[in-house]
């Protein structure tokens, strides 16, 4: 997550491509999902550096429903209905 984190972080001024946007999405959604079923504390996955990530993601999500119309079906928002 500090990987990615450090990358969006060095692309803050820059918009990230609907590829890139849903490939980021797709890889969080599925870290966050591997490790809590492995048992990872949520302490630990809720981390300052994962919200960020999270938030970036959603932010450009939204910006990207706007410019492109729409995401099909990928979105940030599913993997906080499926806890």
């Amino acid at each position: 997550m500090n990987l990615v984190g450090t990358w969006l972080t060095d692309r803050m001024d820059l918009q990230l491509h609907v590829y890139q946007l849903k490939i980021l999405i797709r890889i969080v959604k599925k870290k966050y999902r591997d490790f809590r079923l492995q048992g990872v504390l949520d302490s630990t996955l809720n981390s300052k550096m994962y919200d960020t990530v999270r938030n970036r993601l959603t932010l450009e999500e939204a910006t990207a429903s706007v410019r492109e119309g729409g995401m099909q079906g990928i979105s940030m928002k599913d993997s906080d209905e499926e806890d």
